[in-house]
């Protein structure tokens, strides 16, 4: 597995990470065995970085990957978490005092005296441009709650308004073949200033594995299926705010694009658009979900994809120019 410097934490960390959203059983039911088969997979496979948040599952991800890391006490993992989603989301809530009362639960839930990244969970865009934010995230550091901080974002344009501040380790942004726009300004911005990027829904909240057909049922408490139009929260969030059908399509194109590219021989659709994305450069690392051990073996085997060539990524641009450039460049 490849490494790379998170950012400004100067920590070391797996090219391919695992995001733990699934593990609250936001995606459909998974046990606490199979969650803990999942951590134990995506380690074996060389994964370094586990990312969560404090309302996955209300905690419970926090809750299973801290009594994991009790259990594993040998292992050097770094575990990045972001708050900020527990409150209605005004940007006077982002305070000092709350940020005290929300990491302080994390610390509880994850067992740890130090958190060691914690991240704006993609909050009002006001909060981006707020010097009172980011000096309660310095005193946070201060005092030893945190280690470092960054910030999760829904558009490009409030990546770049965390990347301007000093104090500001990573940003983490929606990046996959289907959502693009990061690479005109963002990911040079961040590569200038030395902010680590986290790409998440690297696989389209599934598209991109090319498994999905217009027939395909998701589960009734899959926000694959409730968060459609972005009934609970920002719809960029589910298929990266694509239409779904059209996902469809795309993702066998992307598929057929495997056909021609000597670096992806041996390799599944998912594997390679997951190391497509982590060899962009400026990526620190992705975080792909899983629900099962097969899943967690397949994301972290996507380390080890050869570099794909120039060719390959024209036909990714391609496809999202003709598919989706119109209707989410300019969202997003």
């Amino acid at each position: 597995m490849d490494t790379r410097i998170l950012g400004r934490t100067g920590k070391s960390v797996s090219a391919i990470g695992l995001g733990t959203w699934q593990l609250g059983a936001d995606w459909g039911e998974v046990s606490e065995e199979d969650a803990r088969a999942v951590l134990d997979t995506a380690v074996d496979g060389g994964v370094t970085f586990f990312d969560t948040a404090d309302v996955y599952g209300d905690g419970r991800s926090e809750k299973l990957i801290g009594d994991y890391l009790i259990d594993r006490p040998e292992l050097r993992l770094t575990v990045a978490t972001k708050m900020g989603r527990r409150e209605a989301q005004n940007a006077e809530n982002f305070t000092l005092p709350k940020f005290r009362e929300w990491t302080r639960r994390s610390r509880g839930n994850l067992e740890v005296d130090t958190l060691d990244l914690v991240q704006l969970h993609c909050p009002p865009t006001p909060v981006f441009s707020t010097d009172a934010v980011y000096d309660a995230l310095d005193t946070l550091v201060g005092e030893g709650a945190i280690a470092h901080y960054g910030v999760s974002v829904e558009t490009a344009e409030e990546a770049l308004a965390a990347i301007a501040r000093p104090g500001v380790a990573t940003v983490q942004i929606i990046l996959n073949a289907f959502r693009l726009k990061p690479l005109d300004e963002v990911l040079p911005a961040a590569r200038e200033a030395g902010v680590g990027i986290i790409a998440r829904v690297p696989l389209a909240s599934g598209l991109l594995s090319g498994k999905y057909t217009e027939q395909t049922v998701f589960a009734e408490n899959d926000h694959r299926n409730f968060n459609r139009n972005g009934e609970a929260f920002d719809v960029g969030e589910t298929f990266s705010g694509v239409d779904y059908n059209s996902g469809v399509a795309a993702a066998q194109e992307f598929g057929a694009l495997l056909a021609a590219e000597p670096a992806a021989e041996g390799f599944s659709t998912a594997q390679v658009a997951l190391a497509w994305v982590s060899q962009l450069d400026g990526v620190s690392t992705v975080i792909p979900g899983a629900r099962n051990i097969e899943q967690a073996q397949s994301n972290a085997a996507a380390g080890s994809v050869p570099k794909l060539s120039d060719a390959f990524t024209d036909g990714v641009q391609e496809i999202y120019d003709r598919y989706f450039r119109v209707a989410v460049h300019g969202r997003w």
